[in-house]
């Protein structure tokens, strides 16, 4: 069963998805990631979260069979909406979120890492956003979170490729803080989040209040505008034959219709 498991020590909330064998993130696990972060504010005990993936993978996408279920572009664009706003949640959370990224980060996974407010990862994730392979888009704000760590012209070449970086690629342009190696990952992800759990709570929720601050005003603008082509694009043949594809294990035969 695909769970999301939460567990409480020494001032740290652990947060790790169950969701085997590729931790894919359904709507059930994104919901939960909702009802869970209530269940740690109302509970007023931990002084940063960490998220982390049981198993070979931190989250290796969304859950794409789950997508041949929807008929409408309306049904795609409040599926995308939910998402965006449930990771925009985790971005504003009076908390600190850690990702701990091993094995790989892909697709929604990458796109809830960037909603944390620090990403360790293994040197040998692998960490992309790879929707185009599959004839759709980014949509849970992956198209505007990633310029903002990355640049522009680097964002392009990852979206548009749909190639996956390494860990270590990922620290050289921005998109992680550290990397480690992977048996040395959780050691370290571990002794940041009890450092920072260590820091005044009050301190701490300022600080999350301010640096929010720092972020463009068209931010809200551009996840709108991809929630809406998130859903338009799934209208067309090439997105039904991409996924498709993908579920069947084959080369895509895209149109370009």
């Amino acid at each position: 069963m695909s769970v999301l498991d939460l567990k409480v020590e020494e001032k740290v909330a652990y947060l790790t998805i169950k969701s085997p064998p590729a931790n894919a993130l359904s709507q059930k696990i994104i919901s939960k990631l909702d009802e869970l972060l209530t269940q740690i504010e109302k509970e007023d005990e931990a002084k940063v979260v960490v998220l982390q993936g049981e198993g070979k993978f931190f989250s290796a996408g969304a859950d794409i069979k789950e997508f041949t279920s929807l008929q409408e572009a309306s049904e795609y664009e409040t599926l995308a909406k939910n998402g965006q706003d449930i990771f925009n949640r985790v971005e504003h959370f009076p908390l600190p979120v850690i990702a701990s990224i091993h094995g790989a980060a892909l697709g929604g996974g990458l796109e809830l890492a960037m909603a944390c407010h620090i990403r360790y990862a293994a040197a040998d994730a692998k960490i992309g956003l790879p929707e185009m392979n599959l004839g759709i888009i980014p949509g849970f704000a992956g198209t505007q979170r990633l310029p903002r760590y990355i640049g522009n012209a680097r964002a392009y070449e990852m979206i548009l490729t749909g190639e996956p970086i390494s860990g270590e690629q990922a620290k050289e342009w921005g998109l992680v803080n550290r990397v480690f190696e992977a048996d040395k990952l959780e050691k370290e992800v571990h002794q940041l989040a009890r450092k920072i759990a260590a820091k005044s709570k009050l301190g701490i929720n300022r600080i999350m209040q301010l640096i929010p601050y720092a972020n463009t005003s068209q931010f809200e603008e551009g996840v709108n505008q991809e929630a809406r082509l998130f859903g338009e694009i799934f209208g067309s043949y090439d997105a039904e034959e991409g996924v498709s594809a993908f579920i069947e294990k084959r080369a895509a035969n895209f149109q370009d219709r």
